[in-house]
């Protein structure tokens, strides 16, 4: 009981106020994401899309994420964090019911590329905001719980959202813009601006005028390197949202199947996530994504042999083993690859990765099983898997070189990730 106690104290002492009440908006906001979960069977088994329609909405989800998180990163580092966040929470509460009120093709579109503008613009903020308030030595434990609440949230949701849908689609979307709401009360009760003020300085006489943060960033190879690297991987794990619902429909599994499958992924991340952490802590980073990409892509692989909701189940644990490897070292490295003064353009380039992805996975993925088969595609994940890890050894060395360059004097390569000193930052609120 005592080693429990230390160890609980370890992962979650000394964190400061603000990050549970973000912790907390999280887990109330994923006990309610029925809607992504489910929208891929709700157009075609209830709207009557064909699988490549169905893909289209899928990819127009990801488009609008897009021009989200692009316009989102802006506005947390121009107008701040916490107006951004209630925004695009009040706006995706209110489409996701728009969403599920509509019923022709061109309606639906409409509103899955408006809900992703909304829903995406609020990551870049969240983000910045999470890197604000938690200091460098601790950011590891950070993302990992709100991971872990993430995918708790994602575990119940799957469960019931299977049940809910058989009840009635339009209650997935209701339920959804009810618990988004709720995290936009929390943001403005609880949370303040975590934005520094910006400072105009001087500049010597004689000196070059800064760039601008487009040019920063463009200019930054290294970062895009890395972004290049989770749009791949977000490719093959996309998947199990556009396609791997529609495989198991084909052989003939129920939506409260695919839903009980799916939930193992949250199940797992919840019972093993906060270890992770301490298993990784001292181990290189590029090795440790190099092994969640191989992982990743033999567990989508077997996607290709399997028949029966067993074996749909194994595929889920060996990918999401790959998973919980991956989270907190990708977190942790954009953290550090993030200049102070545009962290929230930098965590919105980031998530554009993954809204592009949102946008090409299904439609990519409904080509190549409308083309080359089930299989192929499976297979061709196992193959983008192992390319990932690759260029993963490849470029670890540089990005821990400017990580370290861009390390605060007062936080040493050196230190501690233990937890902070019990009181310190607790008054920070973002």
């Amino acid at each position: 009981m005592r080693a429990m106690r230390g160890w609980l104290r370890d992962t979650t002492g000394g964190l400061p106020r603000t990050f549970w009440y973000l912790w907390t908006g999280t887990l109330i906001n994923r006990l309610g994401s029925f809607v992504l979960i489910f929208l891929a069977i709700y157009l075609t088994q209830e709207r009557g899309f064909d699988e490549l329609a169905a893909g289209l909405v899928l990819g127009l989800w990801g488009v609008g994420g897009a021009v989200g998180t692009t316009l989102g990163g802006t506005l947390a580092d121009r107008w701040g964090r916490r107006p951004t966040l209630l925004t695009a929470h009040l706006g995706a509460a209110g489409m996701m019911l728009v969403l599920g009120l509509a019923e022709e093709l061109w309606a639906v579109a409409g509103g899955a590329l408006l809900l992703g503008l909304f829903a995406e613009a609020a990551r870049p903020a969240f983000g910045a905001m999470m890197i604000d308030v938690v200091p460098e030595r601790d950011r590891l434990r950070a993302f990992s719980l709100n991971y872990w609440a993430i995918n708790l949230g994602f575990a119940c949701a799957a469960i019931l959202a299977g049940l809910a849908a058989e009840a009635s689609y339009l209650l997935l979307f209701v339920i959804d813009a009810a618990t988004t709401l709720a995290t936009a009360v929390i943001i403005f009760v609880k949370v303040a601006e975590t934005r520094a003020p910006a400072r105009a300085a001087a500049l010597p006489a004689g000196a070059a005028r800064p760039r601008g943060a487009l040019r920063t960033i463009l200019g930054d190879r290294v970062y895009l390197g890395f972004v290049a690297l989770n749009l791949l991987g977000a490719l093959v794990f996309l998947q199990h949202i556009s396609m791997l619902p529609i495989a198991m429909g084909d052989d003939g599994l129920s939506p409260s199947t695919y839903g009980l499958v799916i939930a193992l992924n949250g199940v797992l991340i919840v019972a093993g996530q906060l270890f992770v952490p301490r298993l990784i802590r001292l181990r290189s980073r590029s090795h440790v994504l190099a092994l969640a990409a191989v992982v990743m892509g033999v567990g989508f692989g077997l996607t290709a042999f399997a028949d029966a909701a067993w074996f749909y189940a194994l595929t889920v644990l060996v990918w999401t083993l790959g998973e919980m490897l991956n989270s907190p070292s990708n977190s942790t490295l954009i953290a550090e690859l993030s200049p102070a003064d545009l962290r929230g353009r930098y965590q919105g380039v980031f998530s554009l990765s993954w809204q592009v992805a949102g946008a090409s996975a299904p439609i990519v993925g409904g080509l190549v099983r409308q083309q080359a088969g089930n299989a192929a595609l499976w297979l061709g994940c196992a193959a983008v898997g192992v390319v990932v890890a690759v260029a993963h050894l490849a470029s670890g060395p540089a990005r821990e070189r400017r990580a370290a360059a861009l390390r605060p004097p007062a936080e040493p390569v050196g230190a501690p990730a233990g937890p902070a000193k019990r009181g310190q930052l607790t008054s920070v609120v973002s």
